[in-house]
């Protein structure tokens, strides 16, 4: 099938007896594909004419139970994480479109399979968000040995910003006095991704607190 055609069938479902072609048709072009549509925002699909509140609704539940069929299949089939790739292409999905920055937190085992995935917060990066001591805790609690962060940007850009950069070099420093280790923290756009431990940046925070904390 098309992706209009997909689009068509979806939007029939919501709106019965109704010929949806030409919008499905309009909504893959105004946002280039299935998964544009899928990903639009609740006011740039409402713009598209002939689609209305039901049909949204309609299409934000598909992409629910996909994001939820991503994360359960994840979760039950021991995926190991290698590198950074790994984790752009499973948290671009829920991530990469998101209006407002969310932070989450993978936990992982010694092999680097995941045991837990969790959002810890919404809003602006910076430390007052984000309590390290929360993220130990998790941890802690669920007996991990590697954590990797994410969070998106909304703007696009895949510059670290300074209160990015102060977040990921507190955790690594909680991190490394509780023994946990700190994998990678990626900020994620729709396009592509930043790794701070690709950068350096994670072994750079490492060795700091390392010098910081020898003996005299």
């Amino acid at each position: 099938m098309n992706d209009y055609e997909i689009v068509e069938l979806l939007l029939t479902l919501t709106t019965p007896r109704r010929d949806c072609k030409e919008r499905a048709k309009d909504a893959v072009k105004k946002f280039h594909s299935l998964k544009g549509v899928l990903e639009a925002s609740e006011k740039d699909l409402k713009s598209v004419e002939g689609i209305g509140e039901t049909n949204v609704i309609g299409l934000q539940l598909i992409r629910s139970v996909a994001e939820r069929l991503i994360r359960d299949r994840t979760l039950s089939s021991g995926v190991y994480y290698n590198n950074a790739d790994d984790v752009y292409d499973y948290l671009k999905v829920s991530l990469a479109d998101k209006k407002q920055e969310v932070f989450k937190t993978l936990f992982l085992d010694n092999r680097n399979q995941l045991l837990r995935q969790e959002n810890l917060f919404k809003g602006t990066v910076n430390r007052s968000a984000v309590y390290p001591r929360e993220v130990m805790n998790r941890a802690l609690e669920y007996n991990a040995t590697g954590l990797i962060f994410a969070h998106n940007h909304p703007s696009g850009s895949l510059e670290p910003s300074p209160e990015d950069k102060n977040l990921t070099r507190t955790l690594v420093f909680a991190a490394v006095f509780m023994q946990v280790k700190v994998l990678d923290h990626l900020i994620i756009t729709q396009d592509s991704y930043y790794s701070f431990s690709a950068t350096g940046l994670i072994e750079a925070y490492e060795a700091e607190y390392i010098k910081l904390n020898m003996p005299r």
